[in-house]
């Protein structure tokens, strides 16, 4: 069975965004609202998922999620999940 890796945004409860990477959207969106997720999530609790992406390898995943978090602002954010 082929792998399959996620790049993912989700809305937090004090309007902020958080980025992530995982194998299994929903089972660690999950893990997010449990508490579970990330110490981000837990003092900011996850609404929705707002916006995610496949890709073929753990490794474009990857640097996909790192651009996200360090070099987009929350403008270009927002507009990255608008423009779905």
């Amino acid at each position: 069975m082929k792998e399959k890796h996620f790049v993912y945004i989700l809305l937090t409860e004090n309007d902020t965004l958080y980025c992530g990477y995982t194998d299994d959207v929903n089972k660690r969106f999950q893990a997010h609202v449990e508490g579970k997720g990330a110490k981000y999530t837990k003092a900011n609790k996850p609404i929705k998922i707002v916006w995610q992406k496949e890709f073929c390898t753990k490794s474009e995943a990857l640097k996909e999620e790192y651009r996200i978090k360090h070099k987009l602002t929350r403008k270009q954010k927002l507009e990255l999940i608008n423009s779905v």
